[in-house]
């Protein structure tokens, strides 16, 4: 099967914070990736510019909220801006790791639920349809007031899982806490297997305390598989395994969507021996220096396969978080 755009009709652009994966989904679908010159001005404001005439064409612009994010937020409104401003016939914007999905509610006064108001600023810098990867928090989706497409790597990682051909006496799916319950659920399914929540209460950005209770739930297993949306400085899954391990797990392998390994986790993980895989995806730019047992699955064929859908004009959704199928 094709899955190439008309090159004449498609205009690809990136900003800084993941070229390669712009790159892999542009491969993909057969066409070129064009230059975006970004620079600084010495009052610190940032240039933008699309290398490519967009006037007419489908224009899709790929951005992942990485560090530096309010540095890569702006390339980004300022590409969309410019993608309109040029008379784009329609914007996407193709966001992989989409941060601010964490601030989904008011959980203290005097604060923004900041997911909402960056997807109104996308929608006013000129996007007319968003499609990201593995919301944090599910209802995020509903910020949006254009298009928008949650797609999962679930696919991508039950393939790499299925090599294990687990048996559902001795492993077991765990969820870090109840709000990746479902997902966890979705992934114990397609392997065969039981699934298990934690309870988890964060306590700080960087702490959370994990109940004992999952102890029993896991009794009796000699491998865990857990499964998270993001890893950030990894307090979570640490907690978590411990408690594993107290509770006579062996092996445990260690699967999210998003790696963004801040704070030296990705080493504090590989210090704990009964971590013997740990698998990400590559929405995040992969740490260079790895372990040897990290394993990292591109998204770009994902990304590639729903744009080539939508463009002709096919169902996604399998391709959705929330889908049955991958």
């Amino acid at each position: 099967m094709c899955h190439a755009l008309d090159p004449n009709d498609v205009r690809f652009f990136s900003g800084r914070s993941h070229p390669s994966l712009a790159a892999s989904i542009a491969d993909y679908l057969a066409v070129p990736l064009e230059p975006t010159r970004v620079r600084r001005f010495s009052n610190d404001n940032l240039y933008v510019q699309l290398g490519a005439s967009v006037r007419g064409r489908v224009v899709f612009i790929v951005q992942s909220l990485t560090p530096p994010v309010s540095d890569h937020l702006m390339e980004l409104f300022m590409m969309l801006d410019a993608a309109r401003g040029a008379a784009a016939r329609e914007v996407h914007a193709i966001i992989p790791y989409f941060s601010y999905a964490r601030s989904d509610k008011k959980d203290a006064p005097r604060i923004s639920i900041t997911a909402r108001l960056i997807a109104d600023l996308i929608q006013t810098a000129g996007a007319t349809h968003v499609m990201t990867m593995t919301l944090h928090s599910p209802q995020v989706h509903g910020f949006f007031g254009i298009p928008c497409d949650p797609l999962t790597a679930r696919g991508r990682i039950v393939a790499h899982l299925q090599r294990y051909n687990f048996s559902p006496r001795d492993t077991i799916v765990v969820a870090p806490d109840f709000g990746r319950a479902g997902s966890a659920t979705r992934l114990a399914q397609q392997l065969g297997l039981t699934v298990a929540s934690a309870d988890k209460t964060r306590i700080s950005d960087t702490q959370v305390r994990i109940s004992a209770s999952i102890e029993r739930q896991v009794q009796g297993y000699r491998r865990a598989i857990v499964y998270d949306d993001e890893i950030a400085t990894g307090g979570s899954i640490i907690e978590l395994s411990q408690h594993l391990i107290a509770s006579g797990v062996e092996e445990i392998i260690v699967v999210c969507t998003h790696g963004l390994f801040s704070n030296h986790a990705l080493q504090r993980l590989a210090a704990i021996a009964q971590i013997k895989e740990i698998v990400a995806t590559d929405t995040i730019p992969p740490p260079a220096e790895r372990p040897p047992h990290m394993t990292i699955l591109p998204v770009g064929p994902v990304f590639g396969e729903a744009i080539w859908r939508n463009s002709t004009r096919q169902s996604i959704g399998s391709l959705f978080v929330f889908g049955e199928e991958c």
